[in-house]
């Protein structure tokens, strides 16, 4: 008995081993290269080269160049790249309206992906922490909340319901089309003001009129807390097709069909390309999944070494 259990016992330590020998492997190869994995719904996106995040994968944490924080790929709290990963080398996307995004203040900083946007679309994106958030009664008649509530509405129905809200079908040269609370914004803003008939044609342009798009960056359970808010009242609120997320923190107990915070903005851009302006897409917003992709297969990759899957 004793020399079987000493032979178990050399056995399961050769195994554990044999296993921590594989996971090393695995974990090097990581280093080394992109995924092969060829069940990655994230592979047909037309990106951006991602070198630049294989290389800071590489090289680790880096601090970020405001705050000296610690971080991998990019500051959370800052909204900016870290040192490794210069701003040059990351895309940049243009949308077709301006989003915020409202954030819950219990949303954990360094799961969100709702900075995503804010890097890669840094002139269109504004991210607001609950409570502090803006007055939109006034120009509730240009924006609208993405949310599936009762009363939600279809993409494609956005002109005909925001036409309740319209005022007159034209905006006025001192209501600007597309004000944005931020200073940063004052060069956009003095360019409309030069011109306000470019100002006008917009609103009257074929579409919706639609300026603005809300988020709301926070788990499902706690979204009702900045929904019920008075200032979020009486906005149109839209709801997205049904799609499956790819997210890696999925909310337990929640379906696969709860989107996170880029993917949100992601899809709802590629719909609202189609299905208001009327124009093929190919590719244009893919880029907003940039990290988001990338973040996907090193994690897949991670959890398939470690026999998770």
């Amino acid at each position: 008995q004793l020399t079987m259990s000493l032979n178990s016992s050399t056995l399961l330590n050769e195994e554990n081993a044999q296993e921590a020998k594989r996971n090393t492997e695995c974990m090097e190869s990581l280093l080394e290269s992109p995924s092969s994995i060829q069940d990655n719904p994230l592979q047909q996106l037309q990106l951006a080269s991602q070198e630049v995040l294989e290389k800071a994968k590489k090289s680790g944490r880096s601090k970020c160049p405001r705050c000296n924080s610690s971080r991998m790929f990019y500051c959370y709290t800052c909204f900016v790249p870290v040192e490794t990963v210069p701003t040059k080398e990351i895309p940049t996307v243009k949308l077709p309206l301006k989003i915020d995004i409202i954030k819950h203040p219990n949303e954990t900083d360094g799961k969100s992906t709702a900075v995503h946007a804010k890097l890669l679309a840094p002139d269109d994106v504004t991210i607001y922490k609950y409570p502090c958030i803006p007055e939109y009664e006034e120009r509730r008649h240009e924006i609208a909340l993405i949310f599936p509530g009762p009363n939600s509405v279809s993409v494609k129905d956005i002109a005909f319901h925001l036409q309740k809200y319209t005022k007159k079908g034209v905006c006025s040269s001192d209501d600007d089309c597309s004000r944005e609370p931020f200073p940063k914004q004052a060069k956009i803003e003095s360019e409309e003001e030069k011109n306000p008939n470019e100002c006008i044609s917009s609103c009257r342009s074929e579409g919706t009129g639609l300026k603005k798009i809300i988020f709301i960056d926070s788990t499902w359970n706690q979204t009702n807390k900045i929904i019920t808010d008075e200032r979020l009242q009486g906005l149109l609120q839209i709801e997205l097709k049904t799609r499956k997320t790819c997210f890696w923190r999925h909310q337990k107990g929640k379906p696969d069909t709860y989107l996170s915070t880029i993917e949100a903005i992601y899809y709802f851009l590629v719909d609202y390309h189609q299905e208001i302006l009327k124009e093929s897409y190919k590719g244009q917003y893919d880029n907003l999944l940039f990290f988001f992709s990338f973040m996907y297969t090193l994690i897949k990759d991670a959890k398939c070494c470690a026999g998770k899957e």
